[in-house]
């Protein structure tokens, strides 16, 4: 393949606060950008960090690529030191990695001031280490930190550099944003000059961007229109600071924008479950407003954009969703019109457009809804049971109904806080009457209710509380603010939100929490009886 999609989420990502992967985390992650097809996985830096000195060990014997191949990231070799006897140099032979990257100072400034050795012993050490790696059978690449700024301060000095790293043999030599200080305009211009300075053509050099102007990804993209065929990314641009070049973004603005063929065939559509999967393993929220891959970047709210798409989806999405995996949602919400109504109810599987009085209703109840601070946008469980409710034939029945609920707080002597609820409900014509205890108002009543249904719904026993968020609505002050409640359950296949909204944050649980119980027992109701689950 022509060009080089290069990883670096194992190393340059591994640097973002609040990231700290395990070796089996590490070796995960390598999977996972295999399966999406990048050509290499920069996995660490061996003999520095124990933790990567292990992976590579591992990798050995753990990891079967299918399309990446392993890099080894470390440093050239320290000044006034021989490079066969400079340790770091060897752990990362040792690595046993067929390509090997090293990190080389490119901006005067730094190799006098925080290396504090000479301009030309920099350029031997560039050299000594390149040709070392390549004479033991390693493919080198070269990052040149600091490249962009030391190229504006001292032009020639981070030309011999780049020159001297391809004349020792390194395949490539990157161009390194280390500040991400840089436009785009700004790269080509660099690049453009680096190529009359030095005689190197532009597919010899890779790009490696920072986002500090959060411009990584415009940025990369502009040096591969330059000419440039090695690019470095994180996954969903994790990095230290703003973070790196996303990944996903990069590879599908080439693919997609400029016709590059960057991936293997197949590749881009797994786009969206990787992303989401590598934001698992670190243990960090999926950003919903990421391009290509988040859960908003083809959701749609005004009822203009939903006229439109009724007609044509593509008339508002700048590509096909399916394209990278990901799906094209409509927002129920006050600005909804009978359009985004009717789209949004066909994608639960619910057709609206022979009904007209029912759309009008719907659409009616949703605005009232919302202007009283409900929201569906983010409750698609909630919307179903609403729309159930108005079309005729299609209502979910209730597993119970309410005749009262009781919950009070303990402030015990020994400083623990106890909540208890008490529920009393009809269920199938018996009347329950049941108490339990939990951490606080809501979990109690929870609890209290699951335990007055069990019996009857033995399937609950799979029912989790998976989130639990709570807003006091813009607007609205103090202890009699209104509150919305957003619940989210899963039954270990499957995961539903539901909404509630009350001026007592404990009723506005309960909404939300009959939601979720009435439609995951309905929607398991129905598998049963498709025979896709199998029974409780």
């Amino acid at each position: 393949m022509d060009y080089q999609v290069f990883d670096t989420t194992l190393r340059d990502g591994g640097q973002r606060e609040g990231i700290s992967y395990s070796v089996v985390d590490k070796l995960a992650v390598a999977k996972l950008l295999d399966e999406f097809g990048v050509g290499f996985i920069e996995g660490g830096w061996p003999g520095a960090m124990p933790k990567d000195t292990e992976f590579f060990q591992r990798a050995k014997t753990e990891l079967d690529l299918k399309h990446a191949l392993l890099v080894a990231f470390g440093a050239t070799r320290k000044a006034g030191v021989d490079v066969t006897g400079d340790k770091q140099v060897q752990a990362l032979l040792d690595a046993e990695t067929p390509v090997v990257c090293v990190v080389a100072k490119s901006d005067i400034r730094h190799v006098e001031r925080a290396l504090r050795t000479t301009g030309e012993e920099n350029l031997a050490m560039v050299r000594d280490t390149v040709r070392h790696l390549v004479a033991n059978g390693r493919r080198a690449f070269v990052d040149c930190e600091h490249f962009f700024d030391g190229f504006r301060y001292d032009p020639a000095y981070t030309a011999s550099v780049v020159r001297a790293a391809i004349d020792a043999g390194a395949e490539r030599v990157i161009m390194c944003d280390t500040n991400g200080g840089m436009l785009p305009s700004m790269v080509t211009r660099a690049i453009t000059e680096l190529v009359e300075r030095t005689g190197v053509t532009p597919d010899r050099l890779g790009i490696h961007c920072q986002n500090d102007t959060s411009c990584a990804v415009a940025n990369t993209v502009a040096a591969v229109e330059a000419g440039v065929k090695h690019f470095q990314c994180t996954a969903n641009g994790y990095g230290e600071r703003p973070g790196n070049a996303d990944l996903f973004a990069t590879v599908a603005n080439l693919q997609l924008k400029l016709g590059l063929t960057v991936l293997p065939d197949g590749c881009l559509e797994k786009a969206t479950r990787v992303s989401s999967a590598l934001a698992e393993i670190a243990n960090i929220a999926p950003d919903t407003h990421q391009a290509y891959v988040g859960a908003a970047a083809f959701a749609h709210k005004a009822g203009l954009h939903a006229s439109a798409i009724k007609v044509d989806p593509l008339l508002y999405n700048h590509v096909d969703p399916s394209v990278v995996g990901n799906d094209m949602r409509i927002l129920v919400t006050e600005m909804a019109g009978r359009a985004s109504i009717e789209l949004k109810s066909r994608e639960l599987g619910l057709d609206l457009a022979g009904h007209p009085d029912t759309l009008s209703a719907v659409t009616n109840r949703v605005k009232d809804l919302e202007a009283g601070g409900w929201s569906f946008e983010a409750a698609d469980a909630s919307f179903e049971l609403l729309v159930r409710d108005v079309l005729p034939g299609e209502a979910y029945s209730r597993p119970f109904s309410l005749e009262s609920y009781r919950v009070q707080t303990e402030h015990r002597e020994d400083g623990t806080v106890v909540s208890e609820a008490t529920v009393k409900v009809k269920v199938r014509g018996e009347r329950m009457i049941t108490t339990a205890e939990g951490n606080g108002p809501v979990n109690a009543l929870d609890e209290a209710l699951r335990k007055a249904l069990i019996r009857h719904y033995a399937e609950l026993r799979s029912f989790e509380l998976a989130d639990y968020k709570v807003r006091i609505l813009e607007g609205s002050h103090g202890t009699g603010a209104i509150t919305r409640v957003l619940v989210e359950t899963t039954d270990g296949q499957r995961d539903w939100t539901t909404v509630g909204v009350h001026e007592n944050v404990v009723e506005a649980s309960w909404h939300a929490l009959v939601d979720a119980l009435t439609f995951g027992l309905a929607q398991r109701s129905t598998a049963q009886a498709a025979g896709t689950v199998s029974e409780a």
